[in-house]
């Protein structure tokens, strides 16, 4: 056998899903097999494996073993001379894997290959190529050099900057992304470490590799999609602290131990330093705009009110009005508008004027049951209600007019698309877009064959060679591809002569319900789903967790009263405090899957206590799309209730 694909999933089902369907394209010529090694997903990914695609041997881990582990498992099964190591979260050509065999064949010395990667918008990926992370290495890498001077041979080797992408060249360290090695070089210097949980494991192959006496080659005469998960990971502190810990214990297997040293103590500098940054930064972006908008509301009612005391009233405000009661408006308002989304990106007025309208109601409603005493004044309450929603709209368009980053706000025109795709495909996306609610206007499709158009006649704008013309002339903003229409070749092609242009692009898989986005393997609103669009919206995700708090709370304190009426068998104060923490939710798709709102566990499923048949998979998934299409609080009320005493 000639090539064995090792692929390592995690609760990344629809990626994985796409990442096969080109892997079975791209092994068509060549004998080759393939493994996915799930890592105790509860997304359904291996269900989607055992259904779609046969010809994968599945290895079901039941605890997340991490990415060395599991490739190791697969690795002492596989019989190619050659094995790939690729994540899920990437699309190949349908020659990729037929080039870079023959590449592997040709050049004996070769132990390892990675190649050209892009990401999901076209913009070549700087990993594709790396060098090894020695001290100095990583000392311009920590403290910014390598970003200042990127083509610097002394300051750019991080990336290997100096040395042209579109050229083969001889690299330190691969991939994991794409990390093709010859089984024979893998059998001399062992298998991945398994002291790497996640990251570093394939700086540390790479390094063995080359201390074997074997070549590692960047080859870019091959694309493939990587949509990078990292890129949203990078800002968080779990991330910072792991990537660091797996370069430190690099540096300590592999490096002399006053070089060691050395590295351990900048490695030690950058956690502190980044993770320091990167909480400051997610602080400063969540608390920022709430903050300025408390700041000139508070400040708007200060004046209100000396105005009012002064020229309209003539009565003087106890102190404690503007140091407890104003504030608890104020905290009312800005709690109530932060339910309403007015801090979701991109920002919308209407978001924030509706949260502040409702924190108003509730505010006077509390009003009219307190003593006569703590009744200040309802006119004080209106007026500021009413600046409270000028000024954070005015804010809003001030933020937005500065160009400042994360402040901008959403277009008042939905964005134009089009579909790539023969008439019959198109047809299929464009029913997927509407059933999904995507906020987006349909211009039109473009042929990708020579079908006139069918039932979409009116609707067809040109052939994929005028793909350009076509951009341009309808100032779209998003492009879908139909991988069934086209070769992954080919939208790969398509992306890279489009990547200067601020397009997003997506891909359709074939008989699938849902549309991979452009940007990031952990960004959901990159997905058009028909199955959980709807609940998987911000707001929809704070309702829910409201819900669950709420519920829980409700429960628990009802406890003592109701435990009575509990089955036995039923452990509702359990679930209770797990809904409290955060690790369950009472209502999700599927108890044994990842609910898809906030991947935890269910209670309740939304075919729980109907009476209906337990073998009718039709009927409970079309529940379940209807549940996460149409949610709201109320569906999630009437399962609990329905099911809670029984």
């Amino acid at each position: 056998m000639k090539l064995s694909v090792v692929i390592v999933n995690y609760n990344v089902k629809y990626f994985l899903e796409q990442c096969l369907i080109s892997v079975g394209k791209a092994i068509s010529d060549i004998d080759a097999e393939v493994f996915v090694v799930d890592n105790n997903s509860v997304d359904g990914s291996c269900q989607m494996v055992h259904k779609k695609f046969p010809f994968v041997t599945l290895i079901e881990n039941k605890v997340n073993t991490g990415f060395s582990k599991a490739n190791n498992q697969a690795i002492v099964q596989s019989k190619g001379e050659y094995v790939l190591l690729l994540n899920p979260d990437t699309v190949v050509e349908e020659d990729t894997f037929k080039k870079v065999v023959d590449f592997m064949d040709s050049h004996p010395q070769a132990g390892g290959l990675g190649v050209h990667m892009i990401d999901g918008n076209g913009k070549f990926l700087p990993e594709s190529k790396r060098g090894l992370p020695t001290p100095a290495v990583a000392f311009y890498k920590i403290f910014g050099l390598s970003a200042l001077f990127p083509k610097s041979k002394l300051f750019g080797q991080y990336h290997l900057g100096f040395l042209d992408k579109n050229k083969t060249n001889e690299v330190d360290v691969l991939s994991g992304a794409f990390m093709l090695l010859r089984k024979s070089v893998l059998d001399k210097i062992g298998l991945l470490d398994e002291t790497f949980f996640m990251y570093g494991e394939d700086i540390d192959l790479s390094y063995r590799i080359t201390k074997a006496g074997y070549k590692n080659y960047y080859f870019p005469e091959t694309k493939i999609i990587h949509y990078k998960g990292e890129s949203t990971k990078k800002s968080s502190v779990n991330y910072v602290v792991v990537f660091y810990k797996a370069m430190s214990i690099f540096a300590q297997k592999h490096f002399s131990q006053s070089n060691a040293a050395f590295f351990s103590f900048l490695i030690n500098i950058a956690i502190y330093l980044r993770a320091g940054i990167a909480l400051v930064n997610r602080l400063f972006s969540i608390l920022l705009l709430p903050i300025i908008d408390a700041a000139f509301i508070y400040g708007g009612y200060s004046i209100i009110k000396t105005y009012w005391e002064l020229y309209v009233k003539e009565l003087h405000y106890p102190e404690h009005y503007m140091l407890l009661v104003v504030p608890g408006y104020v905290l009312v308002w800005i709690f109530s508008a932060y339910l309403n989304g007015a801090y979701d990106k991109p920002l919308r007025i209407s978001r924030v004027v509706r949260g502040i309208l409702s924190g108003t109601i509730f505010i006077l409603v509390v009003y009219a049951l307190l003593n006569e005493s703590y009744r200040f004044s309802r006119a004080l309450i209106l007026m500021n209600t009413a600046w409270a929603c000028l000024i954070t709209a005015l804010i809003r368009y001030a933020l937005n007019a500065a160009g400042i980053k994360g402040f901008a706000l959403a277009a008042d025109v939905k964005k134009k698309l089009i579909v790539v795709a023969d008439a019959v495909d198109a047809k299929r996306i464009l029913s997927l877009l509407q059933l999904s609610g995507s906020n987006t206007t349909f211009v039109g499709y473009v042929e990708s064959g020579a079908d006139q158009g069918g039932e979409l006649k009116d609707f067809r704008l040109g052939t994929l060679t005028q793909l350009n013309e076509i951009i341009t002339i309808y100032q779209v903003d998003e492009v879908i591809f139909s991988s069934h229409s086209l070769s992954s070749q080919q939208i790969i092609e398509n992306m890279g002569a489009l990547r200067n242009r601020q397009v997003e692009y997506k891909i359709a898989p074939p008989e699938s319900l849902f549309i991979i986005g452009s940007n990031s393997i952990n960004d959901n609103g990159d997905l058009y789903l028909v199955d959980v669009n709807t609940l998987n919206s911000p707001s929809n995700k704070r309702r829910k967790r409201f819900f669950d708090i709420f519920c829980a709370f409700g429960i628990l304190f009802c406890y003592p009263f109701l435990w009575l009426f509990f089955k036995k068998n039923q452990n509702v104060f359990g679930n209770s405090l797990c809904v409290l923490v955060g690790k369950k939710t009472w209502v999700a798709t599927n108890i044994k899957s990842l609910a898809a709102t906030n991947n935890k566990v269910g209670v309740y499923t939304p075919s729980d206590g109907l009476n209906a048949p337990s073998d009718n998979e039709y009927f409970r998934d079309r529940l379940n799309v209807l549940y996460t299409r149409d949610y709201n609080m109320i569906n999630d009320w009437n399962i609990v209730r329905r099911n809670i005493f029984k």
